[in-house]
């Protein structure tokens, strides 16, 4: 077992996390649907923070990027968008003590809800999920709009 320190991340982080983002949307099957970049993530860094797992050499390994939200039926919330470990690290429990780090800041903040998404095919990430207790939604369907269709959108 590698050694690993859980820690918040800082812009210095960045570009690891760019890089595990992008690897994330690669094993997605949707590397082609990345629009953020490094330099984007240094302007909007006050709208998410993150967790990254890293080795005693320096290598970011994993990571966990959340945002606060607010939802009308139950109040304010933790939005954890991305949870990722490499590869070659995973079977490690590294995402596990990721998400624990997730979950102690929604009962420091008074979180009332942890949400977030897991593809229909990542059985992997299902079976840990569920193992740890969540309840998982097949009833409901995203809905996105992009830039252009945020742009172009007209009722």
């Amino acid at each position: 077992m590698m050694n690993i320190t859980i820690r918040k991340a800082n812009e210095a982080d960045f570009e690891p996390i760019f890089a595990l983002i992008y690897e994330l949307a690669t094993f997605e099957k949707a590397a082609g649907k990345v629009r953020n970049s490094v330099e984007r993530m240094r302007e909007e860094q006050d709208f998410f923070e993150c967790f990254v797992a890293q080795k005693d050499d320096g290598e970011i390994v994993g990571m966990a990027l959340y945002y606060f939200a607010y939802y009308t039926w139950v109040g304010k919330s933790l939005y954890l968008d991305d949870l990722y470990v490499k590869a070659t690290c995973r079977g490690q429990k590294i995402g596990t003590q990721l998400l624990n780090e997730i979950f102690a800041v929604a009962k420091k903040t008074h979180c009332k809800r942890v949400r977030w998404q897991v593809l229909h095919w990542n059985q992997p990430a299902i079976d840990l999920y569920k193992k740890c207790g969540a309840d998982i939604d097949e009833a409901w369907h995203n809905c996105d709009f992009d830039e252009n269709g945020i742009v172009q959108f007209f009722v």
